[in-house]
């Protein structure tokens, strides 16, 4: 049996400098009799106040609702970057327990900024507000240089410059 490895793999690999793990083997000309096409379109979290994030996404992140509902007891919200409403979308719900996230945890949503001093001037907002979680720092690639803040749910949320995607991406050094 062939282990298939999509050249979106392979390049992301590259990218990152790392071999592609693959869950579960398949074989070749299964995948490629198949015309499939996969693309993240969302994540969906469940928060404490619902308009308290909404609030943040807007102020920090400058997203905007693109779609919502309420069926009379409880609202969903969709959130998207300005132009990119058709491509990704932060779906909100109430009713989440509240997050006590580490300092240490690095689980977060990124967001690529397009430069140095835009992360720093976020990073003065979240502190003045009384969220920065991560004050700003350089890391090796493919890391780049960044902060974390913490949003009103207590999920952390980075914004880089320089990483190997978004706005400020760098090309990978040579010697990865």
């Amino acid at each position: 049996m062939n282990t298939v490895v999509t050249s979106y793999e392979t390049s992301t690999a590259a990218l990152w400098g790392y071999e592609p793990a693959v869950c579960g083997h398949v074989a070749q000309d299964e995948v490629q009799s198949q015309a499939m096409s996969l693309r993240l379109t969302h994540i969906a979290l469940h928060v404490c106040d619902l308009d308290a994030c909404v609030a943040f996404y807007r102020e920090f992140c400058g997203m905007n609702i693109v779609h919502e509902r309420s069926d009379g007891k409880s609202r969903v919200i969709w959130m998207a970057e300005p132009g990119r409403e058709r491509e990704f979308v932060f779906v909100i719900l109430p009713g989440g327990p509240e997050r006590a996230q580490a300092d240490n945890d690095y689980s977060h949503l990124g967001f690529a900024l397009d430069s140095r001093e835009a992360v720093d001037a976020v990073a003065e907002r979240a502190r003045a507000a009384g969220c920065l979680v991560w004050a700003p720092r350089q890391e090796p690639y493919p890391v780049g240089y960044y902060c974390g803040v913490r949003d009103p749910d207590g999920s952390f949320v980075e914004f880089s410059y320089g990483q190997p995607l978004g706005p400020g991406a760098e090309e990978p050094p040579e010697n990865i």
